[in-house]
Order: C-alpha cells, then sequence, then structure tokens
C-alpha cells in the first residue's frame, strides 16, 4: 500500500515539474516573440523616420546637388570649408584665409562649397549655431551666401551667450542688401532649419568632426593659410 502511494507521489512530482517546465517554454516564447515584435516595429520606424527625415528639408538656391552646401564658383578643383558661425577659429580663418579663397573664385580655378554646420549649440543658451546657420539659407536664397557671412564672423558673439538676436540677423541681412522683409520671414518660420540640421548629419557622417575643416578635392588641408590653401589647390589640379 505504501509502495502505491510513493509511487503516485513520484508521479505527481514528475507531473507538476513537467507542468512547470511547460509553462516556463511558453513564457520564454511569448517574450522571444514581444522582443522581436518590438524589434521589427522598431526598425520599421526608424525607417519611416529616416526616410521623412532625408526629404524634409529644402536647400538654399545655390546649394550642391547633396544639399550640404552652399557653391560658390565653377572652378575644376573643389574645396569645402565646413564652418560654424559660432567657432572663433572659423572667423579667424575667414580672416585670414578668405579673401585667398575669393581670389581662387574669381580666377575660376576652384569650386567651393560652403556647409555652415551647427556643431557649437551647447556653447549657446539659444542654439545660435543652428539659428545663424539657417540665417545664412536664407541669405543664400537671396544670392547672398558669401556677403551674409562674412557680416556674420565680423560680428561674431562671444561663446557661452545668447547669441545674436533674430533682429540682429535681420539686420546684418539688411546691411549686406538682402531684402529685409523676405529674409525676416525666412528667418522667422524657421525655412532653413531642417536643412541645417542636414547639413551638420551629412558633416558629421563624413568624419568631420570640427570646425573649420577645409578640404581640397576630398583631402583635409592641414596648413590652412593663404598659402597652403593656395599650395593644395596647385597640386589638385596638376
Amino acid at each position: 500500500m505504501s509502495s502505491r502511494k510513493g509511487q503516485k507521489g513520484a508521479a505527481r512530482v514528475v507531473r507538476e515539474q513537467l507542468a512547470r517546465e511547460q509553462r516556463r517554454k511558453r513564457t520564454l516564447w511569448v517574450s522571444v516573440a514581444a522582443v522581436a515584435v518590438l524589434v521589427i516595429a522598431g526598425l520599421i520606424g526608424w525607417s519611416v523616420y529616416s526616410s521623412q527625415r532625408s526629404d524634409d528639408f529644402t536647400p538654399p538656391t545655390g546649394s550642391n546637388e547633396a544639399g550640404t552646401g552652399v557653391v560658390a564658383g565653377s572652378g575644376p578643383v573643389t574645396v569645402d570649408v565646413y564652418e560654424d558661425f559660432l567657432c572663433p577659429a572659423c572667423k579667424q580663418f575667414e580672416q585670414v584665409s578668405g579673401p585667398t579663397i575669393d581670389q581662387l573664385i574669381s580666377e575660376g580655378k576652384v569650386r567651393v562649397v560652403y556647409h555652415p554646420v551647427a556643431y557649437l549649440n551647447r556653447f549657446s543658451t539659444t542654439g545660435y549655431s543652428t539659428r545663424s546657420s539657417a540665417a545664412s539659407g536664407c541669405a543664400a536664397e537671396s544670392g547672398r551666401y558669401r556677403e551674409y557671412a562674412k557680416a556674420l564672423f565680423e560680428r561674431q558673439p562671444p561663446e557661452g551667450g545668447a547669441g545674436l538676436s533674430d533682429d540682429e540677423l535681420v539686420d546684418i541681412a539688411a546691411g549686406a542688401g538682402i531684402d529685409r522683409d523676405g529674409f525676416a520671414s525666412c528667418l522667422r518660420e524657421g525655412t532653413f532649419k531642417p536643412w541645417t540640421e542636414h547639413v551638420t548629419e551629412e558633416a558629421s557622417k563624413a568624419g568631420i568632426t570640427g570646425t573649420p575643416t577645409i578640404l581640397v578635392d576630398g583631402e583635409e588641408v592641414a596648413d590652412r593659410s593663404p598659402e597652403g590653401i593656395k599650395a593644395a589647390v596647385a597640386a589638385a589640379g596638376q
């Protein structure tokens, strides 16, 4: 009698163990399925988000085909200039080597693509890098990117503050010969903020880690002096 009871008890223990194992397996598969659904949904969401972002900007007039910068000149050698209007070294580069680049453009030696990136927003309480880059897009739309960029560097605010106000950005545009009302409307509506984001993201993807960065036919120029720029352009044109 006691032997049969023992056998029944052992069988019950086995059944309970099997039941627990089946429940554990069901729980595991449910968890795996849930994770898979989340991963697939995430991938689909990211794909949709990326496709929307890639199409959700309008480059200003005079931009390159990729929409990552504003073009000046049509020479055989391509010079890419990555600049941030809050960057003190960019201001220095513009003051020292900007006239040399303008000369190379006028001589028909280079095609320059200016990429106004917004890398230094963390050094502004108002996202000035983004605001000034978007403003430069409004200037480019009027065909006066270079005039406006030079004026922005001349009026460059110190890092760590609010930067220039929108009214001041409009005043600079008017001083550069740009229609005040049209520019103010473009700036107020944030027309080129998505473009600024695109320019900045593409620069980061291309491995541009700081400003100013100067590329001549895709090769970074270490010597950004007028002589260094001329030498790099001459070597690329051979």
